[in-house]
């Protein structure tokens, strides 16, 4: 046999980005695994609902609710509902 051995063993010329680009695709689907994990841990909700302070609508029925039982007076009532209509 003449000449250099051109074997599958031997990494010259463009088998180096062949090594490169399998390095990098796995890198990526590593990537990518990761961030479905993180995407599917959030869009789930977690441990915390996120709730906030009650609205507009909750307070007009906490106070209409609270009217109804005797809790507020008509002036205390139409109070409330002034200030939560301005």
């Amino acid at each position: 046999m003449m000449g250099g051995y051109y074997g599958y063993g031997n990494l010259t010329g463009g088998a180096w980005l062949g090594v490169l680009m399998m390095f990098l695709f796995g890198a990526l689907c590593i990537v990518g695994i990761v961030l479905l994990i993180v995407w599917s841990m959030r869009s789930s909700g977690g441990s915390v609902p996120l709730v906030g302070p009650p609205g507009h609508d909750d307070a007009i029925a906490i106070a209409k609710r609270r009217f109804a039982s005797g809790e507020i007076t008509k002036d205390q009532y139409d109070e409330i509902m002034r200030a939560l209509a301005g």
